[in-house]
């Protein structure tokens, strides 16, 4: 990943209502979830969660798909997954003990099933 697009994905997190959507989308799984779900589980109406949405598939956070009537949103984890490399790819700079707590981290993450809140 280049600087400008983890800028603009960077940028698209740094919302706290943004943030919880992409929390909640990757937490559900790559099947996603429904906009009217979503705006349930995050407490937003629809209009701000469209914006935010909005936003966030911009910077290619999120991915939607129509379900019959219904608009499912999902997390991009191509994405998450080249923004965590591209923020890490330096981390240890031989000192491994700079990103040893990450690896706990990344190891609780391989373990989890998906759920949403």
């Amino acid at each position: 990943m280049e600087s400008k697009p983890a800028v603009d994905a960077l940028s698209a997190l740094a919302h706290e209502g943004r943030l919880a959507i992409f929390r909640t989308l990757v937490r559900a799984g790559p099947d996603g979830l429904a906009a009217g779900r979503l705006g349930d589980v995050v407490g937003m109406a629809g209009s701000t969660l469209s914006n935010n949405l909005t936003v966030l598939t911009r910077a290619g956070l999120t991915t939607s798909t129509r379900d019959g009537r219904s608009i499912i949103y999902s997390a991009n984890y191509r994405r998450m997954t080249d923004l965590l490399t591209f923020l890490m790819q330096d981390c240890c700079e031989g000192s491994p003990d700079v990103c040893a707590p990450l690896a706990d981290v990344i190891a609780k993450a391989m373990c989890c099933q998906p759920q949403v809140g």
